[in-house]
């Protein structure tokens, strides 16, 4: 394979690897290429935090004598890009805030070190909004992030400038969190993968572990890249009370699918799903039925109360950061933060208590039966992509001649109700006004490998990674 030097800051993790192996390239020439793309895109998709890219350069030298020498790790000199809110020791983590402007954090998000000690060049943090608290992207602290496929529309939130870095070409890998969709909503936005881990999969740091909700976790341009960082980051952790004793390694190879029964709901009856999208997710379900799975689309009515009461329950756990920032911090804060608070503190107690009720009667009602029935179930990831860039949590979008907001968008919270289900986000094709179009694969419970192996097979039958946003 010859090397097009236009197109090295798209070249996927696993061949870089190989590459950086064979001698036909080495990580300082593909951190350059990283780089000089970043600059490229980066007053108009802005999906940069923090840069460290002269530490990433003296990173990229050592990982270049680290193959010369034949003691190369596994993700020896690729660019790694971190979200804004994941902790490393020695710089901050804002979290898109000007609260923390100055914070300098103690220690590192176990995740996250695990990449880094197997090689990974940490170059920038990755946007996002205020407190991880948006479905898209902008804070006073960062500006604006916007979508490389149409610089109007947002990237999704709240990991939002690791999606739109990635659909860019402007890193290989990066990170990201997801505690209502931030990794899976993002993904269908940008036209990339995400992967949201089962909960206790992936260690969590001393700020998040308890919550089930929380999953930190790859996204990429390419399934197998996401299967890669997955493997690496995975597994138990002495900090992480919750993370798992048992280690599910995604093999690289997956298999065919084709005794595999799968579900799929358009709408989670719940949400408004525009014509594009239903189309593109019916291509996808198309391509997997060539590819000899026996797939069912079902009706799903029960959902809407437990995707109401899952947003309740995670607003919440968040009332109290957002009192303390309005009342103590108010001069630092984004425009939006006091309009979440107001949401949040909506909230009651007794809302809380029926969001697990909720869940329980749901697992026991309909989705443990549906997966004893299904190996896996598929829905959209985004039902209308057209959310603008700038765009609050109440601000209206028209879909379907109906007004909703862009929480309505997002069809992802539901299995972080359910978060003991892997969900992975592949690309499924475009809108007509040139916006990506994604759906999600949901596992059984800690069925890891199955949404790898879905996944795999529609990436393979609709082939995502020639297409390239047109940003400058």
């Amino acid at each position: 394979m010859s090397l097009d030097t236009d197109e090295l800051h798209f070249l996927s993790a696993i061949d870089a690897l190989e590459h950086f192996r064979s001698g036909k390239l080495s990580p300082v020439e593909l951190l350059e290429a990283i780089i000089q793309r970043a600059n490229q895109i980066d007053e108009t998709v802005n999906p940069f935090a923090d840069k460290y890219f002269e530490e990433a350069k003296d990173r990229a030298k050592e990982a270049e004598a680290r193959y010369l020498k034949g003691n190369a790790r596994q993700l020896e000199g690729i660019p790694l890009l971190v979200k804004d809110s994941l902790p490393i020791k020695g710089i901050r983590a804002t979290v898109g805030s000007l609260i923390n402007a100055d914070k300098i954090d103690q220690h590192t998000d176990p995740a996250i070190e695990r990449l880094m000690r197997s090689g990974a060049n940490f170059f920038a943090r990755a946007t996002c909004p205020e407190f991880c608290w948006l479905f898209t992207c902008h804070s006073r602290m960062w500006g604006i992030t916007r979508n490389p496929w149409r610089l109007d529309i947002t990237p999704g939130g709240s990991s939002g400038g690791s999606a739109a870095a990635v659909a860019a070409g402007a890193t290989t890998i990066a990170t990201g969190s997801d505690s209502t969709g931030s990794i899976r909503q993002p993904a269908a936005q940008c036209g990339v993968v995400g992967y949201k881990s089962p909960y206790g999969r992936n260690p969590l740091d001393r700020y998040s572990s308890f919550d089930p909700y929380v999953s930190v976790g790859p996204i990429t341009r390419s399934v197998a890249d996401s299967a890669l960082m997955q493997n690496i980051m995975s597994g138990q952790h002495p900090h992480d009370h919750n993370s798992l004793r048992q280690k599910i390694v995604i093999p690289d190879d997956l298999g065919d699918v084709r005794t595999m029964k799968i579900a799929c709901s358009m709408d989670l009856g719940h949400y408004l799903v525009v014509d594009d999208v239903r189309r593109e997710t019916l291509a996808v379900l198309a391509a997997l039925r060539d590819a000899g799975a026996q797939v069912t689309e079902i009706k799903i009515d029960w959902a809407s109360r437990a995707i109401e009461l899952a947003h309740a329950n995670q607003e919440f756990i968040f009332s109290g950061l957002l009192q303390d920032a309005v009342s103590n911090h108010g001069d630092k804060m984004s425009d939006y933060i006091p309009q979440l608070y107001d949401t949040a503190s909506a909230v009651t107690a007794d809302d809380y208590r029926r969001s697990l009720e909720v869940a329980s009667n749901v697992w026991i009602d309909h989705l443990g039966p549906l997966f004893k029935k299904y190996d896996a179930l598929i829905t959209p990831g985004v039902s209308c992509p057209e959310v603008p860039a700038e765009n609050w949590q109440k601000d209206i979008i028209v879909v379907n001649d109906r007004e909703i907001t862009d929480t309505d968008t997002a069809m992802t919270v539901l299995f972080n109700m359910f978060n003991r289900c892997p969900v992975l986000s592949v690309p499924a094709g475009m809108t007509d006004r040139e916006l990506p179009v994604g759906i999600q694969i949901v596992g059984r419970p800690y069925d890891d490998v199955t949404t790898f192996q879905i996944g795999q097979a529609i990436e393979d039958r609709r082939p995502w990674s020639s297409r390239r946003p047109k940003c400058r």
